[in-house]
């Protein structure tokens, strides 16, 4: 193993232990170089590293400090990961999405308000009028971030970010038709939205899962023509490259 790379695991397993608990302050760049037997050079890398990770973070002119450590903070890192996924990857996270996305939607339905429901029915309207790509692709990621986030979960909101990105959905419409497209995916978007009003859990997961089922179908299979492609922003994974 690199000297960088045990210093990483080294920092990680004090952070571990509690010996560098969560918000603390790292000691000074001699002494923690001193520590662990490296040189500063080698300890500088292993921190860059480790802010990269979300794991530490930097505070200008008052040091080094380990972060909150809170899951969603530590698994956004992920998301480079996602935006480059394509072909058999793109489809394994649609897979993860398809099966988390259907039970969060469940959890909303028992949670969502009388605003919520307002506030979504809006999102729905401005996709309904929107002009290009780019406008509807921002307004779908409202409507499910607005859903997922009813159910008070940072983690499982993070999680579901990363597997399905803006980046992956832009990739997603190259080449297919997005007038067929946008009137599949507001369709979708609809049944969601009147299983959330009725607050009834199973038929809210159950039009979750019919979004992004189709389109983990078509990715599964390499494709179909391009006028059929179905729910191009359900899951919005790159898997036409």
């Amino acid at each position: 193993m690199a000297v960088t790379d045990e210093a990483i695991e080294t920092i990680k397993a004090m952070i571990v232990s509690g010996e560098l608990p969560e918000g603390s302050r790292l000691p000074k760049e001699e002494t923690l170089a001193a520590t662990l037997g490296l040189s500063r050079n080698s300890l500088r890398e292993a921190v860059r590293a480790l802010v990269a990770m979300r794991i530490l973070v930097t505070r200008q002119g008052d040091g080094t400090y380990v972060s909150s450590l809170e899951p969603h903070l530590l698994l956004d890192g992920l998301t480079f990961a996602a935006d480059v996924s394509q072909g058999r990857a793109a489809v394994q996270l649609l897979q993860v999405r398809r099966l988390l996305e259907p039970q969060a939607t469940a959890l909303a339905a028992a949670k969502v308000t009388e605003e919520d429901l307002a506030v979504l029915r809006e999102i729905l309207d401005r996709c309904a009028e929107a002009e290009t790509a780019e406008q509807f692709i921002e307004l779908d990621m409202a409507f499910h971030r607005h859903i997922v986030g009813l159910v008070g979960n940072p983690v499982l909101a993070t999680l579901l970010e990363i597997v399905s990105t803006r980046t992956q959905r832009v990739r997603l419409i190259r080449g297919i038709d997005t007038t067929a497209a946008f009137s599949s995916a507001h369709r979708e978007h609809e049944a969601i939205l009147a299983a959330l009003s009725t607050r009834d859990a199973p038929l809210a997961a159950a039009a979750a899962m019919s979004h992004v089922a189709a389109v983990e179908q078509w990715a599964a299979g390499g494709g179909v023509s391009r006028s059929t492609a179905p729910e191009w922003l359900a899951g919005g994974e790159s898997v036409t490259g």
